[in-house]
């Protein structure tokens, strides 16, 4: 999607109406903000307008002033949680990354993406890309699988009916493979894919959890097929399973 000039100065006004309702002391108007921020107060009341509807801003029944609404808050709240979750992982994937010698990452759930929040290189010769910030499918990388197998079955049919794109020859596109695969993932503690994203790249992955034990995030260990054949994988799943297992202690707060 191209955004054109006008949707772009709309985006950049609703970004500065956030920031100045932010810096307000709780609330503020309309008038306030257009004055603030040099805008038309019609156009300053379209915007939050919209904004309300997204539930990123709130206005008073009574007052009519503007503050910051729950989307925001959530969306902090999650942002600072990921900030904690790289600062506390970054250790464990270099450490394991050193030892291997392969590129290790952590990934988050992210709508119905696996997102790669942190990645530590390994010192091997051929290089590979910085995957920090984008998204891959579930079905097709080891990170997501972990994910995706901890989702409530109703969650995993939704995914599926909107379509699985089948990225190479190995991918897993029929719910009837994808959910015996999920269950593998399960019981083994641990998830692989070979070639399901791209044709000669591989990888294994472990559950991250929070105190409650739920899945918050995924240790991935991966890198090209000649250096992680199937034979190796049983050993990267025990370090990727150790580094997640020293995170989640971590994070609720057991030593280790």
């Amino acid at each position: 999607m191209v955004l054109d000039g006008n949707a772009v100065r709309s985006v950049d006004r609703a970004a500065a109406l956030l920031l100045a309702l932010g810096e307000s002391q709780g609330e503020a108007g309309v008038t306030e903000l257009a004055r603030r921020l040099g805008l038309h107060k019609s156009t300053a009341s379209r915007l939050l307008a919209t904004l309300e509807r997204r539930g990123l801003v709130e206005q008073d029944g009574e007052s009519g002033k503007y503050r910051l609404g729950l989307v925001v808050i959530r969306l902090a709240e999650q942002a600072e949680r990921t900030l904690d979750l790289r600062g506390i992982a970054m250790p464990e994937l270099e450490r394991v990354a050193r030892l291997t010698r392969e590129t290790v990452s952590l990934a988050v759930l992210d709508g119905d993406e696996s997102l790669t929040v942190a990645q530590a290189d390994g010192p091997n010769l051929i290089a590979v890309a910085d995957w920090t910030g984008r998204s891959t499918p579930l079905h097709c990388v080891a990170s997501g699988k972990v994910l995706l197998a901890a989702l409530a079955e109703r969650e995993v049919l939704r995914i599926v009916r909107r379509g699985l794109i089948r990225h190479t020859e190995r991918t897993i596109v029929e719910l009837e493979p994808l959910l015996e695969e999920l269950a593998r993932v399960r019981r083994r503690g641990y998830a692989t894919a070979l070639s399901e994203f791209e044709v000669g790249l591989n990888a294994v992955a472990a559950p991250v959890v929070d105190g409650r034990g739920s899945v918050i995030a995924a240790v991935d260990i991966w890198g090209p097929a000649f250096r992680l054949p199937p034979r190796r994988l049983p050993e990267l799943a025990a370090l990727a399973r150790e580094a997640a297992a020293a995170i989640s202690a971590r994070l609720s707060g057991t030593l280790v």
